[in-house]
């Protein structure tokens, strides 16, 4: 499809009344049956393994093809930009985690999109915890372990996350530190894996990202993963407690879920989430998920859309007592 082509049908359907428009959005997408769905991008790793799982789904559903393209960069905000402007006809999707919709509405005073108006929740598809981890620059052995170690470093204290500043990982970071009443520096890094190299280097005494990064080198004895944020532990690392267990009360998942542009019809959207629903019902795919990290949480853009309102809540209640300065971008 040409640049003008598409460019005509954003037009024509932005001018129609509600009805009318996702009937005509509807008809368009019946009218190109060939024509490829793209899942956009905007975080790799463990999200660009599920994206593509997704993506392989909705060709298996729906019979047409669908692709995956990575936007990498700005926190997952280029994806949501090009997500956001295209036409509401199911053609163009997003794969995104709840950071741009529950936290960067709090760390930034101005955005350029409305996490509630200017997408369309499909359906929820993952959740998956972040990791305290530490290296042999502290030796620690247990969450009790680093905690004392931070606490007598004092200001030379710091943990690293990724991917740094706004993400889950510094907030959960700052959250153990008012918790611990143990004051720590952040140093955010934009990829896990330069992190988790200085970690095992001895360079940096705390890492916090995702876990899938950090188990290859745990296994190794390279790093020690001290801790998973979620209610449950990991099946990666069963071994490893969640920080709860440690006597440290705090737990968070990242949500992950399937978004349309604004305005696409409840036709649509039911389409699209009953596309996907025999992704979670085989279980070599499901392993495949856990694997990655991902815990499946399939549901519906209703409970997707309750969440991420329920989350940011959350976040805004942490980041007003991490003391973070919003920024502008």
């Amino acid at each position: 499809m040409s640049d003008s082509t598409s460019t005509t049908r954003r037009t024509t359907l932005k001018g129609l009344t509600a009805g009318a428009f996702w009937l005509a959005a509807d008809r368009a997408l019946a009218q190109d049956d060939k024509a490829a769905i793209t899942v956009l991008v905007g975080a790799a790793s463990s999200m660009d393994f599920t994206a593509r799982m997704i993506a392989d789904q909705l060709t298996e559903s729906l019979g047409r093809p669908a692709i995956t393209l990575s936007k990498l960069g700005a926190g997952q905000r280029i994806a949501l930009a090009e997500a956001r402007h295209a036409a509401p006809d199911g053609r163009t999707l997003l794969f995104a985690t709840n950071g741009p919709f529950c936290i960067y509405p709090h760390i930034y005073t101005r955005l350029d999109y409305d996490p509630d108006r200017d997408f369309t929740p499909i359906a929820g598809v993952s959740n998956f915890d972040v990791a305290v981890a530490t290296g042999p620059a502290t030796g620690a052995q247990d969450m009790k372990q680093m905690i004392a170690w931070a606490k007598a470093k004092g200001k030379d204290a710091v943990f690293g996350s990724a991917p740094g500043n706004g993400s889950l990982s510094q907030f959960f970071g700052i959250s153990i530190s008012l918790a611990t009443h143990t004051p720590m520096e952040h140093v955010p890094y934009k990829d896990s894996g330069v992190g988790i190299i200085d970690l095992a280097a001895g360079r940096l005494p705390m890492m916090i990202t995702g876990l899938q990064p950090l188990v290859e080198m745990h296994k190794n004895g390279k790093i020690r993963i001290l801790a998973v944020s979620g209610e449950q532990r990991s099946p990666l690392v069963p071994e490893v407690p969640t920080l709860k267990e440690t006597g440290i009360n705090l737990s968070s998942s990242t949500t992950t879920g399937l978004f349309g542009p604004a305005r696409m019809s409840p036709k649509l959207v039911a389409k699209l989430h009953d596309a996907l629903a025999p992704m979670f019902t085989k279980p070599a795919t499901l392993e495949k998920m856990r694997q990655q990290g991902m815990t499946p949480a399939y549901t519906d853009g209703k409970t997707l859309a309750a969440s991420l309102v329920s989350e940011r809540k959350h976040f805004g209640m942490l980041v007003k007592a991490s003391g973070y300065v919003p920024q502008e971008t």
